[in-house]
């Protein structure tokens, strides 16, 4: 059996893609309390092993996959932008270092791959050279910056070991059509023991097959109204994503029509939820009657499914005690899109079973 270790571990989406999958999922890093609480509620033989800076990779359980969404905080576009040598983001350099150190002391056995996740922002943080260090990090050698000075969406880095292969993934095209989500994000595959990253990222022939989690829709994920007219029985309820961000930016500047345009179509799909929980806003309303349509918040439950994750994944913690709203948005802002995270676990499964 393929074992996983998740560092930066969140709530446990990577974990949860590697059980639907038969890979077992030994342990996993993370301080905050809440996400702890649920992981250990969902894990209860996955051991916790805390803060990453206290972590040395030789002396913790050997695994084929060890995955980490490091903190975006310095990388997004929507943060302080301090690149990865932020006080948050450059955590990313111990991930590499545990990383380094499991395969000293297993003279290069272990992880046999690892997965990178973060924002769209580290392509062009850091004057765009963030990026480079992630490849170069990973890589352990120069890597130069492509012709055009920007990075390319997808891409690799062939010739020795590791092999890396890169690819932006948005969770509108990957989730339930009735669960769309623009949430786009980087990942990133080493393959530490032969020249298989691309055909992890790349295999269309896995884009679409069904999967333990019931995502058996990899198309394009904003099909419109919720549900049928015969299935309603009555007039429709129309329901349109709303951005609070822009909304409070076209209201300041007092611009009527970006005000207007705030409210989405029936196939946009909804903004990236948020770990703040701002932002994760809807109006609905019946039929033309949209003056008495309302505007409302996301629950937690509706957030967890724009994820792909089950019901209450984040509802209770280890000692059944409720988490709150609150820390349940701000997990669920931080969290990975589950079906993106099974295309990539699914591969590496498909890539060591065909070794």
């Amino acid at each position: 059996m393929l074992t996983l270790g998740s560092l930066f571990d969140g709530i446990g989406v990577f974990p949860l893609a590697a059980s639907l999958h038969g890979i077992k999922p030994l342990w996993a890093s993370e301080i905050e309390k809440a996400p702890i609480s649920i992981t250990k509620r969902r894990f209860p033989h996955m051991e916790h092993l805390g803060d990453i800076t206290k972590m040395h990779g030789g002396e913790i359980a050997p695994v084929d996959i060890i995955t980490f969404g490091s903190p975006c905080q310095n990388l997004s576009a929507i943060g302080r932008r301090d690149g990865l040598e932020g006080e948050q983001s450059s955590l990313f350099y111990h991930a590499i270092r545990i990383i380094n150190e499991m395969r000293s002391v297993t003279n290069g056995a272990f992880p046999v791959f690892a997965l990178w996740e973060n924002v769209m922002g580290a392509f062009s943080s850091g004057n765009r050279m963030d990026f480079k260090r992630v490849l170069e990090a990973f890589s352990g050698s120069g890597i130069p910056m492509p012709d055009s000075g920007k990075w390319a969406k997808a891409g690799m880095v062939r010739g020795s070991l590791p092999d890396i292969a890169w690819r932006l993934m948005d969770a509108r095209y990957w989730g339930e059509p009735s669960l769309a989500q623009r949430r786009r994000r980087i990942f990133l595959v080493a393959d530490f023991a032969a020249k298989r990253a691309s055909q992890i990222l790349f295999n269309p022939q896995r884009m679409l097959q069904n999967t333990a989690s019931g995502t058996n829709d990899r198309d394009n994920t904003a099909n419109g109204d919720r549900i049928s007219a015969y299935q309603a029985r009555r007039e429709l309820p129309i329901v349109r994503p709303f951005s609070e961000r822009s909304m409070r930016s076209a209201a300041k500047s007092q611009n009527t029509k970006k005000f207007s345009g705030c409210f989405g179509k029936a196939t946009d799909p909804f903004p990236t939820l948020l770990a703040s929980g701002s932002g994760n806003i809807f109006a609905i309303w019946h039929g033309n009657a949209y003056q008495k349509g309302v505007i409302r918040n996301l629950t937690p439950t509706e957030c967890e499914r724009l994820f792909g994750l089950p019901d209450d994944w984040t509802a209770y913690g280890y000692d059944g005690e409720r988490i709150s709203d609150a820390m349940r948005y701000k997990a669920l802002g931080n969290a990975i899109a589950l079906p993106c995270a099974e295309f990539i676990i699914a591969g590496i499964k498909e890539v060591s079973l065909n070794d």
